[in-house]
């Protein structure tokens, strides 16, 4: 599986580069465009947990902090809640960067 591949996308009709939440610069709001659904079992069931705690098109997100050494965990605002996510999991997100609203 590819993560943080560049893919140019459109959200609201705008060309937009995608990336994964785990390369999104800190402190940059970001719009969910959605979360990949990998071949194996354990990520499909980690990508729908991320789905089912709001991750979903349309939301916007943000990476508030990282952990040091390796930036890990990453704690990453959803609406009025942060969660702290492995990078391998924020991986699975896959956003544009900016946000027509948020906070």
């Amino acid at each position: 599986m590819k993560t943080g591949a560049f893919r140019v996308t459109t959200l609201n009709g705008v060309a937009a580069a995608a990336l994964g939440l785990d390369q999104l610069p800190s402190q940059q709001w970001a719009t969910v465009l959605d979360v990949q659904r990998p071949e194996d079992a354990e990520d499909r069931e980690l990508a729908l947990r991320l789905t089912e705690i709001g991750f979903v098109p349309g939301e916007t997100v943000r990476i508030v902090a990282s952990g040091v050494p390796g930036r890990e965990p990453l704690a990453v605002r959803l609406g009025h809640t942060t969660f702290a996510l492995r990078r391998h999991e924020a991986a699975l997100i896959r956003v544009v960067p900016g946000a027509a609203k948020h906070g």
